[in-house]
């Protein structure tokens, strides 16, 4: 397929370019590069544009005969969305509304959704399924879920198709070591902890240690990078017309603060010495995902299963790129 890939400069974004090309298909980049890396993709795939250029974006569909959209282009630090919601509805809702007309006007009827596990807000079940309600907590919560509402609509309506991709903690990179996260500010936990092995940071900070779990830190569900970029393969090239895919993305192993860290310490055979600080308000004791529906459906089953074999992709990359991209 003809595929176009907005927010491919990003993190997740330019994995699953490259997932994309692996499985044969055409890929174009649509990225305004405000947070996204020139360097994470090929400059002849890249069109540098912003998701309210309605022209650009029907030009770009028109001229490159796209089929299907991925969509990872949103803001994603949830303290940001808290202090700036307008900027979060803007960008991420007013955005791709945009994009979802573009597409109706050029005829593109098929989008899978890079979605996440905060439009659950704080569960009530663990390991978290998909019938879980979607009962947001934050505005990065908020305009994800408005998004798949959007997205069920369309689909009702027009005869589209989509999947809405919900995953948990995205870590880890290319096994190759050339692509990776870089993040301003870094808020994901595994590259602030091995900024402290780097000695770009003097220490790891936990947030709070007295939880209800093993150790008294958060447990989350890490996966890597790219498993999540092969599913986005996978939910796009099983996509029938006028079908809605809504799945969570994990591993379904929860790892702990503590355990990151110690992961780290083992991997870069670094001290890492860490401090005790106070709870963030709203942070569930543990996110764990239900992924079973993933695995019958997209026949997809994480390769990266223990939280040592992620740090070390992640150290591979930070250790070679200690400045990120360094765009």
């Amino acid at each position: 397929m003809h595929v176009l890939v907005t927010g491919g400069a990003g993190y997740v974004g330019s994995h699953a370019v490259r997932a994309l090309e692996r499985s044969g298909h055409e890929v174009w980049v649509y990225d305004s590069l405000v947070r996204g890396h020139r360097a994470a993709v090929r400059a002849d795939q890249l069109i540098v544009g912003d998701l309210h250029d309605r022209g650009l974006l029907q030009a770009t569909m028109r001229e490159r005969r796209i089929e299907a959209v991925m969509h990872f282009a949103a803001f994603a630090l949830v303290g940001e969305s808290v202090a700036d919601p307008a900027r979060y509805y803007q960008n991420n809702v007013v955005a791709t509304l945009s994009l979802l007309e573009a597409m109706r006007a050029e005829g593109v009827d098929r989008i899978v959704f890079s979605s996440t596990t905060a439009t659950y807000g704080i569960p009530r079940q663990i390991p978290i399924p998909e019938s879980t309600p979607q009962n947001p907590i934050n505005p990065y919560g908020w305009t994800k879920l408005v998004i798949e509402q959007a997205l069920g609509d369309y689909t009702a309506a027009y005869g589209w198709s989509h999947a809405a991709l919900r995953y948990f903690n995205a870590a880890g990179a290319s096994p190759a070591g050339d692509l990776g996260e870089d993040h301003d500010p870094e808020s994901h936990l595994i590259p602030l902890v091995l900024q402290v092995a780097l000695g770009q940071r003097p220490r790891a900070v936990v947030f709070g240690d007295n939880y209800p779990t093993p150790d008294g830190t958060c447990i989350r569900d890490y996966v890597h990078v790219d498993d999540l970029a092969w599913a986005h393969v996978k939910a796009l090239e099983i996509l029938q017309p006028s079908q809605t895919l809504q799945l969570n993305l994990g591993t379904g192993q929860g790892t702990s603060v503590r355990q990151v860290i110690d992961a780290c310490r083992r991997v870069t055979g670094h001290k890492i010495p860490e401090v005790l600080g106070p709870r963030r308000p709203g942070d569930p004791p543990e996110l764990v995902a239900d992924c079973q529906l993933a695995r019958q459906v997209l026949g997809w089953n994480p390769r990266y299963t223990d939280i040592e074999s992620i740090v070390e992709t992640a150290w591979l990359w930070h250790s070679t790129h200690p400045q990120g991209y360094d765009d």
